[in-house]
């Protein structure tokens, strides 16, 4: 690996082992695990699909498929495709040494049918809860159009194909401003990752919990969401919070709920945030 792919594939395994480390609820964490998976299997997929993510030069479609392949190798299950997805083209634009959302962009417009073909495969490999036919570019069938086009085409349905068509508008609208500003809030960054991702659970219905179990559902958590967003924001002490957070916690996965595009988006703003940070030539005024 290049330094710049090493720096690269240190930002994504720090991003990964950050979100772990927030109490996040409904999603695994080093606090409890959930939905039959671990804190440990995630650091181990980290691990695994950091190199191939990271490498220099290559396409996005095949950074998503070789970190797929990579992940199923080291832990035998999907436990990071919406990662995967979110910072490959992250990845990509950082592996070019310019601003990361200028490059992001470029990266984004020259995606290709090869691009969507690998990403198709990877995608049913991992086969995520509530993955479906489509009449329109069908991950089960041949790739026929750009992976642009085909995430746009997503767009409505899943918020992580909707960073591709909004070039991360998400990532850097929402995600970026939380974290800053909860990073200079709170000494433990674990506080200013679970503002993100709590910004996030609450700002829209989290797609992974539409997919599986419904609109409502989905709302109802996003009620809660912002109810505890509010709390982490009036407080100097969000530790005070963590009993609350936890219950919560609990009675999410005891229900199978498990805002897992909330997570994924988290990942993609702190791997956003550490690549601008650990890689001078890759910012954004902005």
């Amino acid at each position: 690996m290049t330094s710049r792919a090493q720096r690269i594939a240190a930002a994504f395994k720090w991003a990964c082992l950050s979100e772990l480390e927030a109490p996040k609820p409904g999603n695994v964490h080093v606090f409890a695990p959930g939905h039959r998976m671990t804190a440990d299997e995630f650091i181990a997929s980290a691990e695994a699909a950091a190199e191939s993510l990271s490498a220099s030069g290559a396409r996005v479609g095949a950074r998503i498929l070789e970190a797929v392949d990579a992940t199923f190798a080291a832990v035998g299950v999907n436990s990071n495709l919406g990662i995967i997805l979110l910072c490959a083209p992250l990845a990509a634009a950082a592996d070019t040494g310019h601003d990361l959302q200028p490059a992001l962009v470029r990266v984004l417009r020259n995606l290709d049918t090869e691009d969507a073909t690998l990403a198709f495969r990877a995608i049913v490999r991992a086969a995520p809860a509530g993955l479906g036919h489509s009449a329109r570019h069908d991950v089960f069938a041949p790739a026929t159009v750009s992976l642009l086009q085909a995430m746009t085409e997503a767009a409505d349905r899943d918020r992580v194909a909707r960073q591709y068509a909004t070039d991360f508008a998400d990532v850097f609208e929402i995600g970026a401003p939380l974290y800053a500003a909860a990073a200079k809030r709170y000494a433990d960054l674990k506080w200013a990752t679970l503002a993100t991702y709590l910004g996030f659970l609450s700002a829209f219905p989290d797609t992974h919990i539409v997919r599986k179990l419904g609109e409502e559902t989905a709302a109802e958590v996003q009620h809660t969401a912002a109810a505890f967003q509010a709390s982490l924001q009036a407080t100097r002490y969000p530790v005070e919070l963590l009993p609350e957070l936890l219950a919560w916690d609990a009675a999410l996965k005891a229900e199978g709920i498990n805002p897992g595009t909330s997570a994924d988006l988290t990942v993609a703003t702190l791997f956003a945030h550490r690549l601008r940070t650990i890689l001078p030539s890759v910012r954004n005024s902005g």
